[in-house]
Order: C-alpha cells, then structure tokens, then sequence
C-alpha cells in the first residue's frame, strides 16, 4: 500500500513537471520524433519530471509483487486527486463542473473496487503464458497507435472544435496498459537469489520487448498530446484506461481468481463498469471561448 501511494505521488509530480516544461518549448510532433526528444531532453524541469516517473516505475514493481493487479489499479487511480491538485497550483488548469462530476465518479468506482478487496484472500499470481500475453498485447498496442493517429488527423482540421485529448488519452492508455502487463511480467522474474539466471529468462521472454516498444512509442506519443491538452483531463483518462485494461486483462492474463464472494465481486464488477461509462460519457471538446456581446466591447477600454 505504502509502494502504491508513493508509486502516485511520484507519477502525478511527474506528469505535472513534464507538462510544465512542454508549455515552454516549441511545438512537438509525433512526424518529427528525433526533434522532440532533443527539445525535451535539453530541459532539466522535463528531466526531472521524468526521474519522478521512473522512480514511480520502480515502486509498481514492489506493488506488483505484493497485490493482484486488480487490487493495484485500484489505488493507482487514487493518484488522480492529487494530479488534479498538482495542475490546478503549478499549471493553473481548471476542471469544467462535469469534468469534476466525471473524476468523482472515477473515486467512486476506486471505492468500490478497494471495499471488494480482503487481506489474504486474493491471490497474487506471476505467471501467465507468453502467447496468451502477445495475443492481448499486440492489438492493443495496432490499436491505441490507430486511434492516436485518427486524432492526429482530426487535429489537423482548420476547421475542428478545440478537443480535450480524451481520444489522445485513451490511445496512450492503451499501450501504457500493454507496459502495466509488461512490468507485472517483469516483477515475476526479480528473485533475489539466481540474479543471472533470472536475467537470461526475462530475455527469452517478450515483457523487455513490450517495455521497449511502449517506452519509446508512449514517450513520443504522450508529449506531444501533454503539450497540447490539459494535463488535468488527459492524465486522468490515461490512468483510467491502464487502469481498466491492466485490471480486467491482467487478471485474466495471469489467472488471478476474482472474489468468491457475491458482494465483493459485484462491487469489482460494477466499479469497473462505473469506470467505463465515466470514460464513455466525458466531454470530447472543450467548450469554444464566448464571443463577447457588442455591449461588452462597447464597454471594453
């Protein structure tokens, strides 16, 4: 619990510092990778953003180790209030009322799940098989570069409504949930004695590989959608999918029973379906500023 919590203060800070540092450079695009991690990694506030997210990488490996993935996801998306905080102090983004209905009801799904879970009932697997991995795990990452595209290409319309990244924020969900799974995989294989023979068997699995594909693909892919919408809305919506997928596919990927119990699974069960409708139903434009009336200009100095 403690890994998790720190795993969200670490992440949350890190998203902030990384959006901070984007608003003060030129515009980045995924057609120019090689430009946008020079302008990103000749800033120290981005660096440091990033050295918050690593050291968070490193406690979800602890947390992986000690609780079922649904159980982590669950706390993970606690860190969404203190994300909201963070960006509403250091980068001055404000939250629409529905935006605000819309993480309450994601908090509440996060009660429900934490109430479904009970010490020493759930199980905490470290094995899934390898086919069944990549057969979850490529159409998810064909499908979240797919969507990020089909947003790019409505972006680029002269004529488009100011978005909210909602779409931005699910297609890079989805490979970030292809990375929880990734990690998960990886946690299996830290044992602390055998350190060599652990390495060589990690290798001959495919979790480096999808870490290595995610890393580099989820890094070019959420600065460039950061810097151009809120990191108060387009965060949270990413932490939700991960979330969800990393939950519901991870539990099944790598056999982790669901509760016995019919009051426990119901409240899995319908706090994962109030996730998703929450992500169903959020705004996919931002509202266009209010022209002023000609009294407003008349008065205007």
């Amino acid at each position: 619990m403690a890994a998790a919590l720190l795993a969200n203060t670490l992440y949350s800070l890190g998203f902030v510092l990384e959006k901070r540092a984007l608003t003060s450079l030129p515009e980045v695009t995924i057609r120019q990778p090689a430009r946008l991690l020079r302008l990103v990694l000749g800033s120290p506030l981005w660096i440091g953003g990033s050295l918050a997210l690593a050291a968070g990488f490193g406690a979800q490996l602890v947390v992986y180790r000690t609780l079922p993935i649904a159980a982590a996801q669950g706390i993970f998306v606690s860190g969404l209030v203190l994300l909201v905080l963070l960006s509403a102090r250091l980068l001055g983004e404000e939250t629409s009322g529905r935006e605000r209905y819309a993480l309450g009801a994601i908090l509440l799904a996060l009660l429900m799940v934490v109430l479904s879970l009970r010490e020493g009932a759930d199980s905490v697997s470290q094995e899934a098989p390898y086919p069944l991995i990549l057969l979850v795990c490529v159409p998810s990452l064909a499908g979240g570069v797919w969507l990020y595209g089909s947003a790019e290409r409505r972006a680029r319309n002269r004529h488009r409504r100011p978005t909210t990244g909602v779409e931005y924020g699910v297609a890079v969900g989805l490979l970030y949930g292809v990375s929880s799974l990734a990690i998960k995989g990886v946690s299996s294989h830290l044992t602390t004695s055998g350190i060599g023979g652990a390495v060589l068997d990690l290798l001959g699995s495919p979790y480096p590989y999808l870490l290595l594909f995610t890393g580099v693909f989820g890094l070019v892919m959420s600065q460039a959608a950061l810097q151009r919408c809120r990191a108060s809305l387009i965060v949270p919506v990413c932490t939700t999918v991960t979330s969800l997928f990393t939950a519901v596919l991870g539990t099944l990927s790598f056999g982790e029973a669901l509760p016995d119990d019919p009051l426990r699974l119901a409240l899995r069960v319908a706090g994962t379906a109030l996730a998703v409708a929450v992500l169903l139903t959020m705004p996919k434009h931002d509202s266009a500023p209010r022209s002023p009336t000609p009294a407003e200009e008349l008065a205007s100095p």
